[in-house]
């Protein structure tokens, strides 16, 4: 990231692929084509800009990633327990590789289009006070792309490792928290996502286009916690 501003917290960028992706088959979304680039690829390039260094949340056997040189976290607590884990991974890693990194910024492996403002736009709603911030555009709230801080990787740890909802806004309530409302683009959601065939379908005529097609093309699918 370049950072315009001294002043600005150093952000690690954390990219969620550690999901099950269910509604595709299974398969490893983020290794899926979209255009001439795999979505990670999109991931990359729209999330590198805006921080100071990006490392991925996966599963699994991270030989498959390689092709990325990214570092790479698995969940640090065992049975895929969501996107809470994902967030706690990058905490730890932040801790271990970045001690300087104030907050870890989360974006789902499957969310091609997010806006280039994201990470400036969620550090500039929590102000000069620590604290939680979530994106929101449309209505929705999109609990994957958040900005957390990671000297909270303690009392995450604490609430996975006990009996506490997985959902990402449970945690979150518990401390100082916000929601950023993100415009729609031409009518299309900046935070579209990708769960079916269908979805990645519109997501190659949004990417040529660049505009949404048909009644539904840029709808948000609830960027739900499990949809990476």
């Amino acid at each position: 990231m370049s950072n315009e501003a001294q002043d600005r917290p150093m952000v690690v960028g954390c990219i969620l692929a550690g999901g099950l992706a269910r509604r595709m088959g299974g398969c490893d979304k983020p290794l899926l084509p979209l255009g001439d680039k795999t979505l990670m690829a999109h991931l990359i390039a729209a999330l590198d800009p805006q921080v100071d260094m990006v490392m991925l949340n996966a599963n699994g056997d991270p030989e498959r990633f390689s092709r990325f040189n990214l570092p790479i976290a698995a969940d640090p607590v065992e049975g895929f327990v969501g996107p809470l884990a994902g967030v706690l991974a990058g905490m730890r890693w932040a801790q271990a590789n970045a001690p300087k990194a104030q907050y870890v910024v989360s974006a789902a492996s499957d969310t091609p289009f997010f806006p280039d403002d994201l990470v400036a736009r969620l550090v500039d709603g929590l102000g000069d006070e620590p604290g939680i911030a979530i994106a929101a555009s449309g209505g929705n709230r999109h609990s994957v792309f958040g900005l957390w801080p990671v000297d909270l990787a303690d009392d995450l740890a604490a609430w996975l490792s006990g009996d506490n909802p997985r959902k990402v806004l449970a945690w979150a309530e518990r401390h100082r928290n916000l929601f950023v409302d993100f415009p729609l683009r031409d009518g299309a959601d900046p935070f579209f996502n990708i769960n079916t065939p269908e979805d990645l379908a519109i997501a190659e005529r949004m990417l040529s286009d660049k505009t949404p097609q048909g009644p539904d093309a840029g709808k948000p699918n609830e960027n739900k916690e499990t949809s990476a």
